[in-house]
């Protein structure tokens, strides 16, 4: 895979992570169908609209095997995301399991 598709494809994984934690945001407390429709959703949408526009562009050059195994960094940073900035528990066996993830990332895409 080329520096290039490895580029997009972590703004990709970057941009819907942060649409994912803009989710959380805005649907937290939230009961009423109208209560979901506020400023973090809507920027949640198009964050995560644009990376997913991002990986099709990714995908018109690359294997999809090769594009969805970027999936997993979206998984790595919206965890990273919940333990930084929302103060979620973290456990020793789900770190060993994120560092899992990022080995097999990398010898995916090496």
């Amino acid at each position: 895979m080329n520096r290039t598709s490895i580029l997009m494809l972590t703004a990709a994984s970057f941009s819907a992570a942060a649409g994912q934690l803009l989710f959380k945001v805005g649907a937290s407390g939230r009961q009423q169908l109208a209560d979901f429709v506020n400023l973090p959703i809507i920027a949640g949408l198009f964050l995560y609209g644009i990376g997913t526009v991002m990986w099709i562009y990714a995908l018109s050059s690359q294997k999809l095997v090769n594009v969805y195994v970027f999936t997993a960094l979206t998984f790595v940073l919206v965890y990273a995301a919940g333990i930084v900035l929302l103060k979620e528990q973290v456990s020793g066996p789900a770190m060993v399991g994120i560092g899992l993830v990022l080995c097999g990332l990398y010898l995916i895409t090496g």
